[in-house]
Order: structure tokens, then C-alpha cells, then sequence
């Protein structure tokens, strides 16, 4: 897994887990302040053993972190649209 890789897949779960927490306000609770925010994905080792390597970095210096086990990332949907049409302005 590439840096580019790696920071790209941090970006996305990240904001995927804001999205989460907008909806689950009692998880986003359990929080503490300040605290950084690990990821485990199941199917994806190489990304998991990277974010292991920065949690004992976090621990080493004393910080805070908690850890956000997720089973799998679901691809992005293309769009929300459900089988757009188009009509030319004419017929209208």
C-alpha cells in the first residue's frame, strides 16, 4: 500500500465515520476529547497494520486514541439518481 493509498483510504474513512457519528451522537459521546482515531478494517490488513504502527506511536507519546473496527468499506455509489431521464426543453 502506497503513502498516497494509505492517506487517501484515512481520508475516506474518516469522513465516512463523521457521517456515522452526525447519526450516532451517543457513540460520538464515548469520545474524549482531543483523542485520535484508529482504524481497523477487516478486510484490509495492509491498511490496519499502518494504523497499528500509528496507534503505538500515539501510545508511546501518551495520547489518547480510541479504536473504530469496521468490517468492510463499501464502494462509493456514483450518483443518488435513480434512472434519470432527459427531455429537450422543446417538448416541454
Amino acid at each position: 500500500m502506497t503513502d498516497k493509498e494509505f492517506a487517501d483510504k484515512s481520508i475516506t474513512l474518516s469522513f465516512e465515520f463523521d457521517r456515522y457519528l452526525v447519526n450516532h451522537p451517543e457513540i460520538a459521546a464515548q469520545i474524549p476529547a482531543g483523542a485520535g482515531i484508529i482504524f481497523e478494517v477487516e478486510d484490509d490488513p495492509k491498511f490496519t497494520a499502518k494504523e497499528r504502527t500509528l496507534a503505538k506511536e500515539l501510545k508511546l507519546k501518551g495520547e489518547k486514541f480510541v479504536v473504530v473496527k469496521v468490517q468492510k468499506l463499501l464502494p462509493p455509489f456514483e450518483t443518488r439518481l435513480v434512472n434519470p431521464h432527459l427531455e429537450l426543453s422543446l417538448s416541454i
